[in-house]
């Protein structure tokens, strides 16, 4: 006898994470980190929070997607001038940072961080992490360009200082530098 022909289920609804994502980054404009909570998101967008759960864990991982959603690979393609690829990175990183959701999360993701002992998904890390393309950048760039002796993680960890405090500080201390600056000193620090 032959087994009836099983029929899949219903395929996955893709509009779900961007609804998601879409919804988290709105209440955190209007309403601020703290009123952004997955019964929000859900009430909100319509989504039950079980559906939010499946897809992030906590409202600390959905936040961070949301609002740190990596760079997209188009806009940091190495192109072999090492120079206009730091540019092009700084401006693009710059950009995530200053959009209205990952202001109104950053302090709160910070305090988060700075009191959760909870482990950080590798994957989501991976996700909201500009780290991989500022790795291709160094990886494209002419040969002899770049010191081999360098840590990359460390000099993205200096870049990240000085975006966060160009993003957070520099209304505050009334420097605005051009981005040539920072470009110039990502340069010194890889030089050979």
């Amino acid at each position: 006898m032959a087994m009836p022909e099983r029929r899949p289920g219903r395929p996955p609804d893709t509009s779900i994470n961007e609804r998601a994502l879409e919804t988290t980054r709105a209440l955190l404009v209007e309403s601020g980190f703290d009123a952004t909570t997955i019964r929000a998101v859900a009430d909100r967008s319509g989504l039950h929070p079980s559906a939010l759960y499946r897809r992030w864990p906590s409202r600390i991982e959905l936040i961070e997607e949301a609002t740190f959603p990596g760079l997209s690979p188009r806009s940091v393609q190495p192109t072999g001038d090492l120079r206009r690829d730091l540019r092009r990175f700084i401006r693009a990183y710059l950009a995530a940072f200053n959009a209205p959701a990952a202001r109104a999360a950053a302090a709160g993701l910070f305090a988060h961080h700075q009191t959760s002992s909870g482990p950080r998904s590798a994957e989501l890390m991976v996700r909201v992490s500009a780290r991989p393309q500022f790795q291709a950048i160094l990886n494209g760039a002419p040969p002899g360009s770049v010191d081999p002796t360098v840590d990359a993680d460390d000099v993205f960890d200096v870049l990240l200082g000085a975006i966060l405090t160009r993003t957070l500080v520099s209304s505050a201390t009334g420097r605005h530098r051009p981005i040539e600056r920072t470009v110039d000193i990502m340069l010194r620090l890889l030089r050979p």
